[in-house]
């Protein structure tokens, strides 16, 4: 993967053409603040995207579970008619 140094103007102005980039030559963009690194661009994989959803997924469900927002399996099976 290639890294490109940025402006956060150019960044903000070009977002769009940016992405196409950096999804077409996987390009890695380091946002400079006045030639301050601030944060790291880079495109994610249809696989890494997968474990990112998922990640958030299993995290708001443990805290339905911590919020007593459950169901028994006798409620699953009644609403899935089982």
């Amino acid at each position: 993967m290639t890294t490109k140094l940025i402006g956060v103007r150019e960044f903000r102005q070009n977002m769009a053409t940016l992405h196409a980039k950096a999804k077409k030559n996987n390009l890695r963009y380091i946002i400079l603040n006045r030639n301050e690194p601030i944060f790291k661009v880079e495109p994610l994989s249809k696989k890494d995207a997968i474990v990112e959803k998922l990640t958030r997924e299993i995290e708001e469900a443990r805290e339905d579970v911590k919020k007593g927002r459950l169901y028994t399996a006798e409620q699953i099976r009644r609403d899935l008619k089982l």
